[in-house]
């Protein structure tokens, strides 16, 4: 899945990936996927529940690369 938008938030720690990622959702349209990486290891539990509270699908995350990269579909 190819995304619309991909912050680096390799560095930051919480809560800082959270709200780098609620900041580029509030400026995406709905249905458009955005790809945060975050090496902080609390963001694992952090961007799902932020999805889950927020309306946003939380597609995936992917540790194969140096950094965690997670992917979010914004909602309505």
């Amino acid at each position: 899945m190819t995304p619309d938008l991909e912050i680096d938030a390799t560095g930051l720690k919480c809560p800082l990936p959270v709200l780098r990622a609620q900041k580029a959702l509030r400026a995406m349209a709905p249905g458009q996927v955005l790809r945060i990486l975050a090496s902080d290891p609390v963001a694992v539990i952090d961007l799902p529940h932020f999805c889950a509270e927020a309306g946003h699908d939380f597609l995936s995350m992917d540790e194969t690369g140096p950094v965690p990269a997670f992917l979010i579909r914004r909602g309505i």
